[in-house]
């Protein structure tokens, strides 16, 4: 069997594409990689264009293909020759079964009867699936296979409650509380001494263009009047410039040689041309920002608590997950968390992070916020130095550092429903409560309530804290027997050989017992 793979997104385009819908699915596609070349040969394709080819030159070689393409349904090629699945990471109780914007691919109910089977991450995405497409619906559900990917961690660095200091280092840039000396008294802007309102009063007075005499009036009148006499030979598709280059005319070069009583006569008769001016977008002021291109370091130790998301993703709840914190160790000096950020546009949340900190001040608990690309080897650092890990989210399709963190032995902090249902519990979890609430689909761009997500429960998250953190400083073994639980969760749920007999399973193939066949490269993934 080969098999095809595609993914909008690959080796030399992950660094830059943090923060996109669909990044995860690069990094599914790697933990995937090694089960399909244990069932068959390997194929990773740069684009879509290149499946039929490669799959009529396996066929003519009598060998049989399936295409993969670690994609959500409406952006699954329908067109292909090569048989079709699609890997689907879905997070809500129901599944797009309308179509919208005259795009019948937005119904998947549609997408997935014509690929005629599919592999979910999670039991709750498959039973999306099968309450929209029948109970008969081939569906795989298959976890990533990651957890034999973090025995070097687990043999160098054993779980430890309280960290006695450790070395973390990103490339971009690290926004630590303790030194950013923020205060809420910053939020409101300081009242203007009365030289400053003066000085402010003579600069605007500078800035006021001199009045505008008769004749400059004609010239900027008879400026516009050009304009719009040369635009009315052009063909265009809406006759907006036409009517601006009238309105310019009017309001910039004679609507103050009219009396005051004419001016609402005419807007009320011709309200394109003399009607009111609109409102000028003001630009707020550029952030100054940090410098993102150098190694930066920062140590932590005591209780560390750690989460990776992207401040732009709503499902992440992360509002709540900082508020939560900083309110139960507000008086906790030794209490860190620290904020892995997914995203690459710094501004689009630094602002909003910033003031939510501010806002929180007072505390004594230390939040450390990383902007940035993690290597290999610095996530390494970065999984060692963690006591826990927090996911306070509304909904997850599978939610791979959370699996990454237990696969290191370290508990958590999260509440069970959607995907994490398959793998949480408070044998492994300081579990928080939630309760379903109404939402969208995220693609939807009517923007109608059509599914289920859920609500953490912010005091159960609050609670969820500072048991945690009774449990790493209480002279108990608790600690450890979770760290041990959270690995044979794990082990059970994404092991290799697990996940390996699923698949084959599936597919009806028998694992090969030699060495894996020789993979093609089409493309870094």
């Amino acid at each position: 069997m080969n098999f095809i793979l595609y993914s909008d997104v690959n080796d030399s385009s992950i660094s830059q594409s943090l923060g996109r819908p669909e990044y995860s699915y690069y990094f599914v596609l790697k933990a995937y990689r090694p089960v399909l070349e244990s069932l068959g040969r390997v194929h990773v394709v740069s684009s879509t264009a290149e499946v039929d080819a490669l799959y009529r030159q396996l066929l003519a070689a009598g060998e049989d293909s399936v295409f993969l393409s670690f994609t959500p349904p409406q952006k699954t090629p329908v067109d292909l020759q090569c048989p079709t699945m699609c890997v689907v990471a879905w997070e809500f109780d129901s599944i797009p079964d309308e179509q919208w914007d005259n795009d019948p691919r937005q119904d998947w109910t549609q997408m997935l009867a014509r690929q005629g089977r599919v592999i979910t991450l999670s039991s709750h995405t498959a039973r999306a699936i099968r309450r929209a497409m029948g109970e008969d619906f081939p569906v795989l559900v298959l976890p990533t296979p990651l957890w034999e990917n973090f025995a070097a961690i687990r043999q160098q660095h054993l779980p430890v409650p309280v960290n006695p200091g450790a070395a973390l280092a990103i490339k971009g840039c690290i926004f630590d509380t303790r030194t950013l000396g923020l205060s809420a008294d910053a939020l409101i802007p300081a009242p203007l001494s009365a030289e400053e309102e003066a000085a402010l009063a003579a600069e605007l007075e500078a800035a006021r263009p001199p009045p505008l005499t008769f004749k400059r009036r004609l010239i900027i009148a008879r400026h516009y009047l050009r304009l719009w006499a040369l635009d009315l030979g052009r063909q265009q598709a809406e006759p907006v410039p036409r009517v601006k280059f009238l309105h310019n005319w009017y309001w910039e070069g004679l609507r103050d040689l009219f009396a005051d009583n004419l001016h609402g006569w005419l807007e009320k008769r011709l309200p394109a041309i003399c009607g009111p001016q609109p409102l000028p977008l003001i630009e707020p002021p550029p952030l100054d920002l940090p410098d993102t291109t150098s190694v930066v370091e920062t140590r932590v130790d005591g209780v560390v608590y750690v989460t990776v998301f992207n401040p732009k993703d709503g499902r992440k709840n992360w509002h709540q997950l900082i508020t939560a914190f900083c309110w139960a160790f507000r008086e906790t000096c030794d209490a860190t968390l620290v904020l892995k950020i997914t995203q690459n546009d710094l501004a689009s949340y630094y602002s909003e992070l910033m003031t939510l900190l501010a806002q929180l001040t007072p505390f004594a608990c230390r939040v450390v916020v990383m902007h940035g690309y993690l290597d290999d080897a610095q996530y390494a650092r970065l999984y060692a130095a963690a006591s826990f890990y927090v996911n306070a989210s509304r909904c997850e399709g599978l939610c791979l550092p959370l699996m990454e963190f237990m696969s290191s032995g370290k508990p958590v902090i999260a509440p069970d429903h959607t995907a994490m249902e398959d793998y949480i519990d408070d044998s492994v979890a300081f579990m928080v409560k939630s309760s379903e609430e109404l939402t969208i689909w995220p693609q939807d761009t009517r923007i109608i309530y059509r599914t289920l997500r859920y609500r953490p429960d912010w005091g159960s998250l609050k609670n969820a804290y500072e048991h945690s953190y009774r449990t790493a400083k209480a002279p108990t073994p608790e600690y450890q027997r979770m760290s041990a639980a959270a690995i044979q969760r794990m082990h059970d749920y994404c092991g290799f050989a697990p996940v390996q007999k699923r698949m084959a399973d599936f597919f009806g193939l028998v694992p090969q017992t030699t060495d894996a066949a020789p993979v093609t490269d089409n493309a870094s993934c």
